[in-house]
């Protein structure tokens, strides 16, 4: 029985191995994008990093949104962290004590991480839409 299970899960691994590469490489170029881009450009430009590599890989609408998600919600959670992390946490304790009535900068740091993640989603989704919209039927 558990040899099913394991030769189930083999097989599934060896037929989305592609796919699950194509999520990971657009996880990896979305959140490397978003960080150029955030150099130069205003906050908002995450909207079209997370938009023109959904546009580039052609992953369908799912794949897309997860990998917008999780590449800007780890890149900005792990940014503000540091950032946070550098003054001892001194303004995120005084901004979650004014915003969130309590003194929490982690749960700060999460939802500024989480707002990023749902907009790189949204416009992954939206990048992965528009593409599949000009895409030829088969």
């Amino acid at each position: 029985m558990r040899l099913r299970i394991l030769e189930s899960k083999l097989k599934w691994c060896s037929r989305n191995k592609f796919y699950i590469m194509k999520l990971v490489i657009s996880l990896m170029l979305t959140s490397m994008l978003t960080f150029a881009f955030g150099l130069f450009l205003p906050w908002w430009s995450l909207i079209f990093a997370s938009f023109f590599v959904a546009l580039a890989a052609g992953n369908k609408a799912l794949p897309s949104f997860i990998a917008g998600f999780f590449g800007v919600f780890l890149l900005w959670g792990i940014m503000t962290w540091m950032i946070s992390n550098g003054n001892h946490h001194i303004l995120a304790h005084r901004m979650s004590r004014v915003i969130l009535k309590n003194d929490s900068p982690t749960l700060l740091i999460v939802i500024t991480a989480f707002i990023g993640g749902i907009l790189g989603g949204i416009s992954a989704w939206n990048g992965s839409i528009l593409r599949n919209l000009f895409r030829p039927k088969d």
